[in-house]
């Protein structure tokens, strides 16, 4: 594992970077970018585009701030290049970011208030190309959709199991056990969330990192970002708009920002170059703000 790498994840100053958008996701992605699906006729194409999207998200002016510590890529573009250099070298290369691969495979259909991750026989071989990419860590999403104590212990070790497999390579990896943010008990759901997450940390014996739904209670996870078994937590923006996400985001300290949608948000194909990054760098300026507070 890269030392400086792993120094810049546990203290550096900013936030993580979402371009992590999957096949399924991706038409939605490219629609808010304002191209529907007659811009692209096959799925070779679709995805040219969303891997055009990202660079030109990567080569704005706001990524070269350092605000931006660390980028989840996408499989796909992990194995692409910008200006003849692999995506995860330019990143760490020219701006400093550490990349990070989504390597979960989608979500199973709901059962017990949850949804698990698919299986993914293929996890230890994408893992292996991984480090050879110069990928530093993972990230893997799991979604809760009811405060379901059987199906929560379920999604926390599930998570823990992918986790300690990938350690094992040598990456870091970022588990994502989601609240979904219109649980009809979210409160209770993450109480039951973090006792689990807890125990399991205390087992460990190499840390990780943590992605969350940002709490109902504030400063939640306090116990969690103290953990000598975490290296940094961070949140997605889970559908709350960029500046709500933003505002709960600045009510949690000691949590960063790995938003999605919220760095994306008012993005457009169709927007000049210096339209495109005076929107861009107002969104990187606004999540870097809320933190560091």
């Amino acid at each position: 594992m890269n030392k400086e790498q792993l120094e810049q994840m546990k203290n550096g100053k900013g936030f993580i970077g979402a371009l992590d958008q999957s096949g399924g996701s991706t038409p939605k992605a490219l629609k808010s970018y304002g191209l529907t699906e007659d811009a692209w006729s096959n799925e070779t194409e679709m995805f040219e585009l969303i891997h055009e999207m990202r660079t030109r998200m990567i080569k704005s002016p706001g990524f070269a701030e350092h605000k931006i510590i660390g980028v989840i890529l996408f499989e796909r573009t992990m194995r692409g290049e910008i200006d003849g250099k692999k995506t995860p070298d330019y990143l760490w290369e020219n701006l400093h970011i550490v990349p990070f691969l989504k390597v979960d495979k989608g979500l199973c259909e709901e059962k017990d208030g949850v949804q698990l991750m698919k299986d993914f026989p293929g996890l230890d071989d994408l893992c292996e190309d991984a480090v050879k990419h110069h990928i530093f860590g993972t990230k893997e999403r799991s979604v809760i959709k009811q405060a379901n104590e059987e199906g929560i212990k379920a999604i926390v070790a599930q998570q823990f199991e992918w986790g300690k497999k990938i350690l094992s390579h040598g990456l870091m990896p970022i588990l994502e056990p989601e609240v979904d943010i219109h649980c009809p008990d979210k409160a209770k759901a993450e109480e039951i969330l973090k006792r689990e997450i807890l125990a399991h940390l205390d087992k460990m014996d190499q840390p990780v990192m943590l992605k969350i739904t940002l709490p109902t209670v504030d400063n939640f996870y306090k116990e969690i970002i103290e953990h000598k078994n975490i290296v940094r937590v961070v949140a997605l923006s889970g559908g709350y708009s960029r500046e709500h996400a933003n505002e709960l985001l600045a009510k949690n300290h000691g949590i960063i920002a790995s938003f999605s949608r919220g760095l994306a948000e008012g993005l457009s194909a169709q927007q000049s170059d210096e339209e495109f990054n005076k929107t861009i760098g107002a969104s990187i300026d606004g999540i870097y703000e809320a933190s560091i507070k």
